[in-house]
């Protein structure tokens, strides 16, 4: 009697603590909206709230000019905010889940930057012939999958430890900054201007063809992350029980890398180097849901779309009429929590 009586308060427990993981969802799916409103409404051309809306649910009934900003130039950057930043905090999620580490991310670990070497190169090399608008992206893409195969390689080498990874892409960051730094020096005044610009991460130059792209990749990469949500889980109770639960840890190591790098270079090859979103909106939403997969990888993923949208808001609202590179908007965020978060581990070890 005690036995079932100890087993349904164990019940009651986790179908509470359930419920109050799918509120935890509503309430940031409610924040999304609120921020990608918000976004939509601030910018040089002052828009009223009451006017965005309008423009959003009766398109046909609002004024034209106020049509054209919303639809035609806020929309698509609001929204691509969104993806980006769903895309890094999925990605910076599964990096820490797979390298148990919670400093790690695709910025930490190299990827981003890979990528702005990337986009440089194309920029130093006039993009081969290629128009701009295809040779950056495809520039970033390109260097963000060599960083991607080479973290691979070392992934299905034996004896190589999460540690030994982490290790690895802290690495890479260093070489592909380094280059990047070469390649500024040996860069016209104009053209480096060009690269600090997109270094710094930018939403202004999306378009609707740059967004879908972006969001039928991130959909993607998060359906197939998701359905390993339980083996992932496994995975957080250490190697050695996922495999005696029958997960193939190498396997699963493999692909998720393959996801995560995909989800990385197909946004920082259109935005540019935004960091510490994929650091940052995993852990806040490990504190509010906990280690559950079902539950983590949506969270963070709503995590970074809301850091990332509200950096947009605060980027066009530090000062008036000027637009200051979202990178550096989340640079100031993250900064603090990543020091925090180093003297937080420092003391429990202590």
């Amino acid at each position: 009697m005690n036995d079932l009586a100890a087993l349904q308060q164990t019940l009651t427990r986790q179908r509470q603590r359930e419920r109050r993981r799918w509120r935890w969802l509503a309430l940031l799916a409610l924040v999304l909206c609120i921020t990608l409103v918000l976004d939509i409404a601030t910018g040089p051309s002052l828009l009223a709230l009451r006017d965005v809306i309008d423009a959003l649910l009766s398109p046909a009934q609002a004024d034209p000019m106020t049509r054209t900003i919303v639809h035609d130039m806020r929309l698509p950057i609001a929204l691509m905010a969104l993806v980006v930043g769903a895309a890094l905090g999925l990605g910076g999620v599964q990096m820490q889940t797979l390298l148990d580490n919670p400093l790690a991310s695709p910025y930490t670990l190299g990827l981003a930057a890979a990528a702005g070497l990337g986009a440089a190169l194309a920029l130093y090399t006039g993009g081969l012939g290629l128009p701009p608008l295809i040779a950056i992206p495809a520039g970033a893409f390109v260097l963000c999958m060599l960083a991607s195969c080479l973290l691979f390689g070392l992934a299905m080498m034996r004896h190589v430890s999460n540690q030994t990874l982490i290790l690895a892409g802290i690495a890479l960051l260093f070489l592909f900054q380094s280059l990047l730094s070469l390649l500024q020096f040996l860069s016209s005044p104009e053209l480096n201007q060009q690269i600090l610009f997109w270094l710094f991460g930018s939403l202004m130059r999306t378009t609707w063809d740059a967004l879908a792209i972006t969001t039928v990749v991130t959909l993607i990469c998060t359906v197939l992350i998701y359905r390993d949500a339980w083996a992932l889980t496994s995975l957080r109770l250490g190697e050695a029980r996922a495999r005696s639960l029958g997960v193939n840890v190498d396997r699963l190591r493999i692909k998720t890398l393959v996801l995560v790098a995909l989800l990385t270079a197909t946004a920082t090859s259109f935005v540019g180097v935004i960091g510490f979103v994929g650091l940052v909106a995993p852990h806040i939403a490990r504190m509010l849901v906990g280690e559950d997969q079902r539950f983590l990888i949506p969270l963070s993923a709503l995590c970074g779309a809301c850091m990332l949208s509200a950096a947009s808001v605060l980027s066009k609202s530090i000062i008036p009429g000027a637009l200051f590179p979202i990178g550096i908007v989340t640079a100031l965020i993250g900064v603090p929590f990543f020091i925090w978060l180093i003297l937080g581990r420092g003391r429990k070890r202590a």
